[in-house]
């Protein structure tokens, strides 16, 4: 596990060594090849590389100029439902900047407190709300992502699974696109489809 804490970099040393692309090469490669975890282990060493990674998406995804009112408006990740990041995904975005805005993570308990969010992390604790959730995101330029395994969880537009102890990604470009976002083709590249191919 000491790779997963030396993927999580602070700005500063990101930007004097390089680092920040580095990091998603590091973490690309992880999820190409399928991170292994074993069987005992804490739900925080999982959360802290998906915290990396929703950073990351925030790199390789495009809104439109409509979700951002404002020139400095923050890109917001957020989460919605039980947090299970802890302090990882605010070490993680914290100091960091996307397209010059600064990042900023936002947490919450229902749907309907989510003003502005660029991207949000649906906690398994919203699993059985899952399809209300969607109904009520959609044409919303909001970046869902997910580690729910339902029928549902096929409409989020990134789902992290799990597969014979691995962690892969499920990319759903259309869904993406319903929501006028672009996700690059760097990432598209990582991930299989929504139906698992």
């Amino acid at each position: 596990m000491a790779l997963i804490t030396k993927i999580v970099c602070t700005s500063a040393r990101c930007r004097s060594t390089g680092l920040a692309g580095f990091g998603f090469l590091v973490c690309a490669l992880l999820f190409s090849c399928g991170l292994v975890l074993p069987v005992q282990s804490a739900p925080t060493a999982e959360y802290q590389v998906k915290a990396v990674f929703l950073f990351n998406f925030a790199q390789f995804v495009e809104w439109p100029p409509s979700a951002f009112p404002a020139s400095q408006t923050p890109l917001v990740i957020g989460v919605l439902g039980q947090d299970p990041f802890g302090a990882y995904l605010d070490d993680t975005v914290r100091g960091e900047r996307v397209n010059n805005r600064p990042l900023t993570v936002r947490r919450y308990r229902r749907v309907e407190e989510i003003q502005t969010c660029h991207v949000l992390f649906i906690s398994r604790s919203e699993a059985d709300r899952l399809d209300q959730i969607l109904a009520s995101l959609k044409y919303r330029k909001i970046l869902t992502v997910a580690d729910v395994d339902s029928a549902a969880g096929s409409r989020v537009m990134i789902r992290f699974v799990t597969q014979q102890n691995k962690i892969r990604l499920r990319i759903n470009p259309e869904a993406a696109r319903a929501a006028n976002l672009t996700i690059s083709s760097k990432l598209l590249r990582l991930g299989g489809t929504a139906d698992g191919r």
